[in-house]
């Protein structure tokens, strides 16, 4: 599945993929949410969890470019 049609899905489908093809890799915080960092089909993908409202605002590939890399590097190692 192309990164196109993944971000076409509804986010129903998406979790479900996640959860029943991809690996859980780490979760961190970040200002209001827990991002979940999954890989699937060697692609990362984050899920932003919004604890105060009990639902997930956005599942999308991870920016390599986001200043938010420095809390996953801390934790785990990419080959960049």
């Amino acid at each position: 599945m192309s990164k196109e049609d993944f971000r076409k899905l509804p986010i129903n489908k998406k979790i479900q993929m996640l959860y029943t093809e991809g690996t859980f890799v780490v979760g961190i915080r970040y200002y209001t949410y827990k991002v979940n960092l999954y890989l699937l089909n060697n692609e990362y993908i984050e899920v932003f969890y919004n604890h105060k409202l009990d639902k997930i605002d956005n599942i999308d590939f991870l920016n390599r470019r986001h200043t938010r890399m420095k809390f996953y590097l801390d934790q785990i190692q990419f080959s960049l």
